[in-house]
Formats: C-alpha cells, sequence, structure tokens
C-alpha cells in the first residue's frame, strides 16, 4: 500500500486471520525485535468466525488499495463494517457473555458501518463507571506536519473529561526511553493539575523504563531497537480496548491501524479478559521497571529526566520477562 499517496501516514496495522477461524490482534509485529526484545500485548480469538468476518473486511480493504495512488468516492458494499459500536457482535468468551467490535484508522479509512478508532475509544472511557488504565508507548496529545505542531485534544480532553467530570481514576502507565518526547511530561504535568483541590479526581502516571539499570554506554545509545514496553491496550471495570496505535495525534489522523473493543458485564471470573487484562496492568503498575518521574538536572542515555525511585511506599513484584498476552474461546 502506498500509504503516502493517501494520507502522508504509514501502514501500522497488526492482526492476524487464521482459517477464517482465529485471530489475533495487538502489537507485536513479526520481526525479531518485536518477538524477542519488545514487551508487547496481544489476544487470541480461537472458534470465532463472526470477528473473523469483520476484521477479514479491513483486510481485504487494504488488499483494495494496492497499487492505486488514491482512495475511492465509494467504498464496496463487501468492505461495510458488519459490527460496530451501535450493533456489536454478541458472543460468548471464555464462557462470559460478552459484546464486541473492530475499529479503524485513519478515518479516510472507514466505510459505512466501520467505527473510528477514536469513537471506539471514547465509548470505552464513557462506559467506564469506576477506573481507566492505559497503557502505551507514547503519549503525547499533538499533531505535527513539516512545519508546524498543534495541539490534539481528541484523547487528552476526553481524559479531563472522565476525571473532573465524572470522577473517574485514571491511571497512565507510559513507556521511558530515548523516543520520548520531552512535551510529553508538560501534558501529563497539565493532567495531575487539573485535580488540584478537585474532591475524588484521582490521576496517577508512571513511566516504565526496562532499561533504567544499564550504563549508559556508546553501544546502548548506538542501539536501534532498545528493549521496550509496546503495550497499547486500556482496560476499565467494564470493557477494555487493544489496538495498534499509541497515544500521539498523527498516529491516529494519519497512520492505518486496527483496534478491538470487548464489553463484558461479569468481570469478576479469572478466565474474564477484562480480568485478564486488568491483572497485566496492576503487575506492570507495581513492578519494578515503573517509577514515578521526578525532574533533575542530571540526564540519562536519552537527555530526558532520570527516573528515581517512588515516592510512595507501594510494594514492587517481579515483572515477566516474555511478552504478556491474553486468549479469549469464542462462540458466536
Amino acid at each position: 500500500m502506498n500509504m503516502t499517496a493517501y494520507n502522508k501516514g504509514r501502514l501500522q496495522s497488526s492482526f492476524w486471520i487464521v482459517d477464517k477461524q482465529h485471530v489475533y490482534i495487538g502489537s507485536a509485529g513479526l520481526d525479531w525485535q518485536s518477538l524477542g526484545q519488545m514487551k508487547e500485548l496481544g489476544v487470541i480469538f480461537y472458534n470465532c468466525s463472526c470477528l473473523v468476518l469483520d476484521l477479514q473486511r479491513i483486510f481485504a480493504l487494504y488488499s483494495s488499495l494496492k497499487f492505486k495512488n488514491r482512495v475511492p468516492q465509494t467504498w464496496s458494499k463487501r468492505l461495510y463494517g458488519v459490527y460496530d459500536n451501535e450493533k456489536k457482535l454478541q458472543l460468548q468468551l471464555n464462557e462470559t457473555k460478552s459484546q464486541a467490535f473492530v475499529s479503524n484508522s485513519p478515518k479516510l479509512f472507514c466505510p459505512k458501518n466501520r467505527s473510528f478508532d477514536i469513537d471506539a475509544i471514547y465509548s470505552v472511557i464513557d462506559d467506564a463507571k469506576q477506573y481507566v488504565y492505559i497503557a502505551v508507548t507514547d503519549y503525547l496529545p499533538i499533531s505535527s506536519t513539516s512545519t508546524k505542531r498543534t495541539y490534539w485534544p481528541d484523547l487528552d480532553g476526553k481524559i479531563r473529561e472522565a476525571l473532573v467530570l465524572r470522577s473517574v481514576k485514571v491511571r497512565l502507565l507510559i513507556s521511558f526511553w530515548k523516543e520520548t518526547d520531552p512535551l510529553t511530561f508538560n501534558f501529563i504535568s497539565s493532567l495531575k493539575a487539573i485535580c488540584t483541590e478537585i474532591a475524588n479526581c484521582s490521576l496517577k502516571v508512571k513511566f516504565f523504563d526496562l532499561e533504567r539499570e544499564n550504563v549508559c554506554t556508546r553501544e546502548q545509545e548506538d542501539r536501534a531497537f532498545p528493549k521496550l514496553n509496546r503495550n497499547k491496550y486500556m482496560v476499565t471495570d467494564s470493557a477494555a480496548y487493544i489496538g495498534n496505535f499509541d497515544w500521539v495525534g498523527n498516529d491516529f489522523t494519519q497512520n492505518a491501524g486496527t483496534g478491538l473493543v470487548i464489553n463484558q458485564a461479569d468481570v469478576s471470573d479469572n478466565r474474564s479478559i477484562i480480568k485478564q487484562l486488568k491483572d497485566v496492568f496492576e503487575r506492570d503498575w507495581h513492578s519494578p521497571y515503573a517509577r514515578t518521574l521526578q525532574p533533575t538536572k542530571q540526564l540519562n542515555c536519552s537527555g530526558l529526566s532520570r527516573l528515581r525511585p517512588p515516592t510512595d511506599n507501594t510494594a514492587t513484584y517481579p515483572l515477566a520477562k516474555d511478552p504478556a498476552s491474553v486468549s479469549g474461546e469464542g462462540t458466536n
């Protein structure tokens, strides 16, 4: 696909469809760095032909654009979405009553009945009553071009709305690495400030640094693929969103990516997808690699603020080194 011709973006979707029955969707790519060096997360559905059918149409949409230099004015009906935020797939996942649908980006690639990724994320946050846990590599509400950068409020504003207007507890787990934009810390400080002297406004942020104990060597500085937490998901008390994007403006406005939304009413069972994702998030949140950020004048290898140990008394637990994954058996 010549993404530059369509939207000056790139194809960032990451999903597998196997035998028209099974699905994988998540952050991992098919390269040794992703599968051997990065910390990835994805979800696997077995025996779920209805969800496969919908994801197959996104794959067919991509295939229809090969060798073309512009998007058609009208999409074929065969590429229309089967399920969306208004009409969700009803199914059993691990014997738990569930609803699911897939979303797509950019909006240019959303035919009729296909939910845009941003709208899918909105639906998950809006349904949250207690908490929203977000794990991404980068958080930067900015849209950039070759000449200027502009504020991109779509997701940042939705978090503020959940915090202030609905008193939903928000936790942000962001990766800390050499490509972390310094403006990230400004936006995080702004989010924290909005909770000042507001009752029941709870926002906590931690940065996940897999290389914090490494020595600053030339070899480390030159390495193209550092050890990195590349999770890209959100989990609440009733739903989850697993996608291909970081929460950065350009990803959603220009790049091609796919997301998956799962809603479950009963999330207490250990086999529940929501419960599994929450457990993964809390494991990482309490990991020794997850630290609060205290800016200092002493810089580390990436030229950014050094991570100090957390100031609270939270206990830490060992972090599994292998990539995290959750799985579900589907019947529809």
